[in-house]
């Protein structure tokens, strides 16, 4: 979970909008395992160790059904730490018979659903650093077959919950084009990309991880932006090593004309395709 601490800059929290909390708490706490943390009428905050929020879900005011083809929220994933973890949930959701996608992708072994509201969600483990292979500073994935029978074989107990470990691993999102979008991550918040995939796709990272953040038009060059009261991605977090860091990224992203609000204490970059990031220290 190295790529997951200071000094690194990685995603910490997701915020998503959903039209009917219970619902969605329900899906949350009894398919994913999350824990709540604080709850209110209308939003609730998630988390896995009991402190540190994740994920937070609301339900705004006449909120519409997710937008098709828009831009925004592909999927959030949440990192395990140990493959048995990866194991166990497979085990918990054959049981409940929840429906789900799977992928090996080289660098990481992936779990794929999506909650009541068409939110996207992956579930992964990492292969150690040592195993990935990097070419002319690309890392290699592939979308391969998961090893069902492997992974499965691994020593497990039964399913808890989400383990105190998780964290937020990171995020991918949809958006309207990819020109103006990697000047944003990559000049604007300092990241830089470790995978092109073909002309459709970045991914990019902090410290050589496969990704942090994946970027791409699948939903069409010039998805429109969704409502505000749609269902789907609110915001995510940045979060950042330091005060130098967090100032010196404000100063990159004004430089480059990118949107940088202060609202209620934080501070909130917004990428050309109208994806919200709170920079947090």
């Amino acid at each position: 979970m190295n790529f997951h601490r200071e000094p690194i800059t990685f995603v910490g929290q997701v915020n998503l909008k959903v039209q009917n909390l219970e619902r969605a708490l329900a899906f949350y706490q009894e398919v994913i395992g999350f824990k709540v943390l604080e709850q209110t009428e209308r939003k609730a905050n998630l988390t896995a160790d009991g402190k540190t929020v994740l994920l937070s879900i609301e339900q705004p005011d006449h909120v519409v059904p997710k937008q098709a083809r828009t831009t925004g929220l592909y999927h959030f994933a949440l990192l395990l730490p140990k493959r048995s973890d990866l194991a166990k949930i497979v085990h918990h959701f054959i049981e409940i018979g929840m429906r789900f996608g799977s992928s090996d992708h080289l660098v990481s072994e992936a779990l794929y659903l999506s909650d009541p509201d068409g939110n996207g969600i992956e579930i992964y483990i990492d292969r150690d650093p040592s195993e990935w292979d990097w070419n002319n500073g690309e890392v290699e994935m592939a979308v391969d077959p998961l090893n069902f029978p492997d992974l499965l074989s691994e020593k497990q107990q039964s399913w808890k919950g989400l383990p105190d470990e998780t964290v937020m691993g990171h995020i991918h999102l949809h958006v309207s084009e990819l020109e103006k979008t990697e000047e944003f991550y990559i000049k604007g918040l300092g990241f830089e990309v470790v995978n092109r995939y073909g002309t459709q796709a970045l991914f990019i990272s902090d410290a050589k991880y496969h990704h942090h953040i994946a970027l791409n038009t699948w939903n069409g060059v010039g998805a429109p932006i969704p409502s505000s009261n749609s269902v789907g991605l609110e915001s995510f977090t940045l979060i950042l090593p330091s005060e130098e860091k967090k100032n010196q990224i404000i100063a990159q992203l004004k430089n480059i004309g990118a949107s940088v609000t202060e609202e209620n204490g934080s501070t909130v970059a917004t990428d050309p395709s109208g994806n919200r990031i709170h920079l947090r220290v």
